[in-house]
């Protein structure tokens, strides 16, 4: 079983830090598509990974094109946005044994043509306060990543 953790022109380095963390916790492999809005080596990504960073499974993809040729191999994709119709926890992630989690730039999520492209395997983390319009992106990697554990948890019993 593999889990991947893909993070699509990610802006922030200290919430890749943090996914990247959460990731090698979780034996995950975190994909950073770019261009990202930072160097993979300043400090504050490392800061926020720990001394874990260089531990963690990790791939840069030069462009979205060059991931999606290979995504077929990788596993069943799930796209996180707040446009999704389905909440992640109505989504049979860990339906088969490889999940793919797809997250977009903190400023403007998933680029439309990927909304159109995978429609129905968009899903969204609901929320109950008005004044907010979406999760952190590491916040969000965690909860969906745990998610997957959880429901394969959940299936080998």
């Amino acid at each position: 079983m593999s889990l991947h953790v893909v993070l699509v022109h990610p802006e922030i380095h200290w919430n890749t830090g943090n996914a990247g963390r959460t990731c090698l916790a979780a034996g995950a492999t975190l994909h950073l598509i770019e261009p990202l809005g930072f160097s993979l080596g300043e400090r504050e990504v490392k800061r926020a990974g720990l001394d874990y960073w260089e531990h963690v499974d990790l791939r840069v993809w030069s462009q979205w094109s060059d991931f999606a040729a290979q995504l077929p191999t990788l596993g069943d994709p799930w796209f996180f946005s707040t446009k999704g119709r389905c909440a992640y926890w109505d989504a049979p992630l860990a339906a088969t044994p490889d999940a793919v989690l797809i997250f977009g730039r903190e400023t403007a999520g998933l680029p439309a043509a990927l909304h159109e492209q995978y429609a129905d395997r968009f899903v969204t983390m609901p929320m109950q306060s008005g004044p907010i319009r979406s999760l952190n992106l590491s916040t969000s990697v965690g909860i969906a990543v745990y998610e997957v554990l959880r429901q394969r948890a959940v299936a080998a019993r």
